[in-house]
């Protein structure tokens, strides 16, 4: 079964939700680098919250979400596309001792960025780390930053990535009013083995089953990685061509490493000259893993 993404409303309230499972997306994070088990915990946590977060979007374009601190963990990244096509990634120094948000972060930062495609405006919202956990920190986000009350439930572990979320609406005349707390102390029985072991209709079953709860048809979420060799020589370019051929005398290639899918691109002196020579790329020779 393909990693899915299920929306669902309360009927005739100011409430929805969204609940997401990854396995084979997950496992695609995973293949490419050997993240500390805290630190796995929290990407995998961040990478069902991406998927969560962008559901609850229009937009035509990138949603990025990045955990930033001064603790052993410097950054996680999560990127998540209109097509909920994703890609994560992380950077850490030393040891990482088990611990929660703050004590791998340290002093950090919650910042959201939204990329429209088309050349449209972006944007960015900052804000300090709260709580202990990616749930709660994002909740303060969305608090903070948006004024929509949300609320987060997230599990991640070495196969499986999964989270809850629930939101509340603008309240209309005639609407159930008690269903927003009442929905929040139903999701909050969830425990982390349900989210990460049960697939979406049994876990809504077992959580809301005495609810008017209306549910859409499932979306599907797949790993992607966006990098591309004509990407890297438009990095190149903007290194320019002395910069290049410097790293190429001293050894013998540049060589480019993704950080999300850890692909590895490498141009030679000979690269070089096509680079440079030409702003075509179908001249450049393929690359080389």
């Amino acid at each position: 079964m393909t990693d899915q993404l299920q929306r669902f409303l309360f009927e005739d309230t100011p409430v929805r939700g969204e609940f997401v499972r990854l396995a084979a997306t997950w496992q695609a994070v995973l293949e490419h680098h050997h993240y500390p088990p805290p630190l796995r915990t929290l990407l995998g946590e961040l990478m069902a919250a991406g998927a969560l977060l962008a559901a609850t979007l229009k937009f035509d374009g990138l949603l990025s979400l990045q955990l930033q601190g001064n603790g052993p963990v410097k950054l996680i990244v999560v990127e998540c596309t209109r097509e909920h096509t994703m890609r994560a990634t992380a950077k850490w120094q030393g040891g990482i001792a088990d611990g929660g948000l703050r004590d791998l972060l340290g002093e950090g930062r919650f910042v959201v960025n939204l990329m429209p495609g088309s050349g449209q405006p972006g944007y960015q919202g900052v804000v300090g780390l709260e709580g202990d956990t990616v749930a709660a920190a994002l909740e303060h986000y969305m608090a903070t930053s948006e004024q929509i009350p949300t609320r987060l439930w997230l599990a991640s572990d070495e196969q499986h990535a999964a989270g809850l979320l629930l939101q509340k609406l603008p309240e209309q005349a005639g609407r159930d009013g008690d269903a927003w707390p009442r929905a929040g102390h139903l999701a909050a029985t969830v425990t982390a083995q349900e989210l990460l072991q049960l697939d979406a209709r049994r876990l809504l079953h077992r959580l809301f089953h005495e609810e008017d709860l209306r549910v859409f048809d499932a979306k599907p979420v797949s790993f992607r990685c966006s990098c591309t060799r004509e990407r890297v020589i438009d990095m190149l370019r903007m290194l320019g061509r002395d910069e290049v051929r410097a790293v190429i005398a001293e050894r013998g290639e540049v060589e480019v490493h993704c950080e999300f899918c850890n692909r590895r691109y490498a141009f030679d002196a000979v690269d070089s000259g096509q680079i440079f020579t030409s702003f075509g790329v179908g001249t450049t020779r393929g690359t080389r893993h």
